[in-house]
């Protein structure tokens, strides 16, 4: 999730005028009466920030880093050197971080204290419900509504407003944030109860690297047995095997892009979090278990690089062939390239 990299100053902002409307917003309703407090600008929170001033909500934004309290200043927001201060008066607090522990301790006394009567919570970050549950009991001894609302997309689903939330919680807490949501979501699901949006979003990703590496697995195997990997994936995407990650992801893998939206250390958090809920739970979950291995042999091996495939790269080099194709990429690698020994860094597109 997000990494900091800018430099800057604390200062305030307005983000629109006293009385300025969502577009698309219930009667009523003026979003620059509302004051967000947005903790976490970083690879997701930067683009929100942005949607949400634009959207006519201010916005005062904290980050552990200077540099990006800077990043929210540059799209109008304010930004205090505290989060405490951030948050003194919020109606919502907005919580956009890499996971669990991040989220602990921004999530505190200080900072839950201080918002506004009525004020709600809002996690749109990759948690747990385990992981959660210690700062909602404590927004709820402070009297804070609690959302969670988990993304599914990229910085610039983001920043294009095209994200989408799994959203657990209170229905008619929902209903009253979801102007505030639709400013950066165009899907919002409400899976259910406190913990079901994160415990959904897990799945979805635990379902994607599944995904993801059986793919892999069978390109590898269909390359090494003769099969052209240009027929081979037009017959897997024209049949029963087709998914969504070889319709919409599998091109950029062809083309040498491991994904960099991600770290490989925050995949294998999620990952691990699934299996202990499995476990936990009493329900089967050795393909679960076979892909969180699996990311743990990348991690090994590649250290907490950013790359969403990068157990795919993993795979690659123990099969000593790229999975490389002329038609996804004018630098493509060919497709029966042998990798040798240290592969790592000879691919172009793979963080190392």
């Amino acid at each position: 999730m997000t990494r900091s990299r800018r430099r800057g100053r604390s200062r305030t902002r307005t983000g629109a005028p006293e009385g300025a409307v969502c577009a698309g917003a219930v009667p009523g309703y003026h979003p620059a009466m509302s004051t967000i407090c947005l903790i976490g600008v970083g690879r997701m929170g930067e683009p929100l920030c942005g949607r949400l001033v634009r959207a006519g909500y201010r916005v005062r934004a904290y980050d552990v880093l200077a540099d990006r309290r800077q990043a929210a200043l540059s799209h109008g927001a304010g930004c205090s050197d505290s989060a405490a201060a951030a948050a003194a008066g919020a109606d919502v607090l907005l919580t956009v971080l890499p996971g669990p522990a991040e989220v602990a301790a921004a999530v505190d006394d200080a900072v839950l204290g201080g918002l506004s009567p009525r004020a709600t919570w809002i996690d749109m970050s990759s948690n747990t419900p385990a992981g959660s549950e210690p700062c909602r009991k404590r927004a709820a001894a402070h009297g804070v509504g609690v959302l969670e609302a988990p993304i599914g997309g990229s910085p610039a689903d983001a920043a294009a407003a095209r994200l989408r939330l799994f959203v657990g919680g209170d229905a008619d807490l929902l209903e009253r944030h979801r102007p505030l949501l639709s400013a950066v979501s165009d899907r919002i699901t409400h899976i259910g109860g406190p913990g079901t949006g994160y415990v959904a979003k897990l799945l979805v990703n635990l379902l994607w690297f599944g995904q993801a590496a059986a793919t892999a697995e069978v390109l590898l195997l269909g390359r090494r047995a003769g099969i052209d990997l240009g027929v081979l994936t037009e017959t897997l995407a024209a049949g029963p095997s087709s998914s969504a990650f070889i319709q919409r992801d599998l091109p950029a893998l062809l083309a040498g892009d491991y994904l960099t939206d991600f770290g490989l250390d925050h995949i294998l958090d999620q990952l691990t979090a699934v299996t202990a809920l499995a476990g936990r739970l009493g329900t089967p979950h050795s393909v679960a278990e076979s892909v969180r291995r699996l990311h743990v042999e990348a991690l090994e091996r590649y250290g907490p690089a950013d790359g969403e495939l990068l157990a795919v790269a993993l795979m690659e080099e123990k099969a000593g062939m790229l999975l490389r194709h002329p038609a996804a990429a004018a630098t493509a690698t060919d497709t029966t390239t042998d990798i040798g020994d240290s592969p790592a860094d000879a691919q172009a597109g793979r963080p190392t």
